[in-house]
């Protein structure tokens, strides 16, 4: 959000407000995200047909009447603060307008509710929902309606349509007041959160590996493959195997999919991150408030377990991660991100998992499978890597549908056909009575240029390329450790006609665990810690980039009169020796994102002021000065203030250090006076 702040509602309107929940705080942070790089669809949209008997003003109606009974489609938010306002029920017109079209098809439906999905919505002054209703010769024929995931989840505007459809067709009863979430606000006890919060913290410190093993797939992982599944036999065999286990089919599917990564990987421990929501409750099913959220699922599976072991781990898991994201999330991700920083790790999870698959009509099929009921289409793209798993769950009309986006590192075309496929024989199987144990050792290897290590997976080709971008580097070669750094020499073309040769160098931890040996050849003045904290500085862009305490970084500089060439010139430092060199701001953007983040941290400087404490260390993130997700708004509103932008509120929330940030602030073009002339 790099706009100035809004003022907030006035008290004329305003019924009551608070604080966001928890599930809303994410959605309101992603709010900030520029649109092409939000991860959730912002705003959610859907469609419900008009029945013939129906009139415009009963449209009209039904939405006021839906308008009265929802809090939620009356609500705003601060622009700066994660704080909610309920208005009047006639505060605003009712946010509604016509388009006249030839026919109600499934195209025109698909193409309306895309375009209405496209419009911006403004939850800050404005209803944080559009309707759309379609007319043909006058007659309503179809009401498309968007809401912003900030207010309303995907959940609760299937609700909302739902009961539109209903009110429509004259058969639902006296409406009664929904829950809001501010109604969720009270359960919230500061003591249970910061004990979940360390809980979880906890459980995750214990989780070294994170991401899913690479395997298969082409060599550079440069493309990522799209496909569809539908099944009718896994639709029953999903109901078995739930009445059996006591569990969701949604929890069945998840332990399907982690039995699956175990045989094709070996990893036995590795994260999920799964949509769960709070609508256990009766009178919650019937409320379109935002409360389902993605929370990472840690999920521990033991060698040999039968899949009824399998099936209550994960509900178990995702029950846990549930309860312990709820409370103080803001906070929760800060203290993550400080933790993968010092670790010198970037958690991505090995599955990301939703049950809700994609429009029908998202992709066009391609390619058809048996023709026993199920199909299977894909297309193919050569675009953004993709690192992680996605697979989306739908279960309609007695058909189980699965999405699924995986980058060719992974999977390759051929294995992604065959996942869903293996997924739902698995799912036959183990509804037939067979126990599938999970099995101790991975099915297929690593791909080519890829190497295990404690933290993760590396890909050393991007290392390498990594640390070349650094200035004053010329050459480098980067190997797995073996036995030990340096019982090896300096690889073949290092040492260029006797005047270089690369020398071990030590770290806290050397020999006692897998690591990998950089060969650099820099420049003169081009220290270890220079490059560790490039590589650090590029560990939430680059997939496949693990760093430093496992890394041994030897350096060879160039001649140098005053040394010979088999003299070490340097060795690297620790990673946490690092962060003991403090550095203060020093440029002009330094200074700014430094008075900025010195003003968001709880007792921090007056806002408005330049004054650059020391306390403010340009080596760290942002979060390694405790500022959180709730405060990205004020911090960019402040950075304007100060005259800078150019930076994302995704990137403040990484673990970029603030001296590569404030690299990336750029002056505010200048701004016209009242005199409508442009100031030299």
């Amino acid at each position: 959000m790099n706009h100035p702040p809004q003022p907030a509602p006035g008290p004329v309107t305003v019924l009551r407000s608070g604080p966001l929940t928890w599930i809303q705080q994410w959605h309101w942070f992603e709010h900030t995200i520029p649109a092409q790089r939000r991860v959730n669809p912002t705003p959610l949209a859907d469609h419900c047909h008009v029945p013939p008997s129906a009139t415009v003003a009963d449209v009209l109606a039904a939405l006021a009447s839906l308008t009265a009974r929802h809090e939620a489609l009356r609500t705003t938010v601060d622009p700066l603060r994660p704080i909610q306002y309920v208005h009047h029920p006639d505060w605003a017109p009712l946010p509604v307008d016509y388009v006249d079209v030839p026919n109600a098809d499934a195209d025109t439906l698909e193409a309306a509710t895309a375009t209405l999905a496209a419009r911006p919505i403004d939850p800050e002054r404005h209803p944080p929902w559009l309707a759309r209703v379609l007319l043909r010769g006058g007659k309503p024929r179809a009401v498309v309606i968007a809401a912003h995931h900030v207010l309303i989840d995907g959940w609760g505007l299937a609700v909302l349509i739902d009961q539109l459809h209903s009110q429509l067709c004259r058969c639902e009863g006296l409406l009664e007041a929904s829950p809001h979430p501010l109604d969720m606000v009270a359960t919230q006890p500061l003591e249970r959160a910061r004990a979940a919060e360390l809980e979880w913290l906890t459980r995750l410190a214990g989780n070294p590996t994170n991401v899913l093993a690479p395997f298969g797939g082409t060599d550079d992982g440069a493309g990522r493959h799209r496909l569809q599944h539908r099944s009718v036999d896994a639709y029953h065999d999903l109901d078995r195997l739930a009445r059996r286990h006591r569990v969701s089919p949604e929890a069945v599917v998840l332990a399907a999919l982690a039995h699956d990564i175990a045989t094709r990987t070996g990893e036995h421990r590795f994260l999920a991150s799964v949509v769960v929501s709070n609508r256990t409750r009766a009178a919650l099913r019937h409320s379109i408030g935002v409360r389902a959220l993605t929370v990472p699922v840690q999920i521990d599976l033991r060698p040999g377990a039968a899949f009824g072991e399998v099936v209550a781990s994960v509900a178990a898991a995702s029950a846990a991660a549930y309860r312990h994201g709820q409370w103080r999330p803001a906070e929760l991700v800060a203290s993550q991100a400080r933790m993968d920083r010092r670790r010198g790790v970037v958690t991505v999870p090995t599955i990301e998992y939703n049950c809700y698959s994609w429009p029908r009509d998202y992709l066009v099929p391609t390619q058809y499978g048996p023709s026993d009921g199920a199909d299977t289409w894909i297309t193919s793209a050569p675009d953004d890597p993709c690192e992680t798993l996605y697979v989306d769950l739908g279960r309609d009309e007695g058909v189980v549908t699965l999405d699924v986006t995986v980058g060719d590192h992974l999977l390759d075309a051929e294995q992604a056909l065959e996942l869903p496929v293996q997924l739902c024989g698995l799912l036959r199987a183990l509804a037939d009575g067979a126990e599938c144990p999970v099995p101790e050792r991975p099915l297929n290897p690593a791909a080519p240029g890829w190497w295990r290590a404690p933290q993760g997976w590396v890909r050393l080709a991007d290392v390498e390329q990594v640390l070349r971008g650094h200035p004053g580097v010329h050459a480098v070669t980067v190997a797995p450790g073996g036995q030990a750094a340096g019982e090896r020499e300096a690889p073949e073309g290092e040492c260029d006609g006797g005047e270089m040769k690369a020398q071990r160098a030590g770290t806290r931890g050397e020999g006692s665990g897998p690591h990998l040996v950089a060969y650099v050849r820099t420049d003169p003045g081009v220290t270890p810690g220079d490059l560790h904290r490039h590589v650090l500085d590029h560990l939430g862009e680059v997939p496949g980039l693990v760093a430093p305490r496992r890394y041994v970084l030897t350096f060879v500089t160039g001649p140098d009169p005053g040394r010979s060439c088999d003299q070490p010139v340097t060795a690297a430092g620790d990673t946490e020796a690092l962060w003991t060199r403090s550095r203060p701001a020093e440029t002009c953007a330094e200074r700014a994102l430094a008075a900025a983040v010195a003003s968001v941290v709880p007792g921090g400087l007056p806002a408005g002021t330049l004054d650059s404490p020391d306390a403010v260390d340009m080596h760290r993130s942002l979060a390694d000065h405790g500022v959180t997700l709730v405060a990205i708004p004020q911090l960019l509103a402040l950075l304007d203030q100060f005259g800078f932008t150019g930076i994302a509120s995704d990137e403040l929330a990484g673990t970029a250090s603030l001296g590569r940030l404030a690299a990336a602030l750029e002056p505010l073009p200048p701004r016209d006076p009242r005199g409508g002339d442009t100031s030299p």
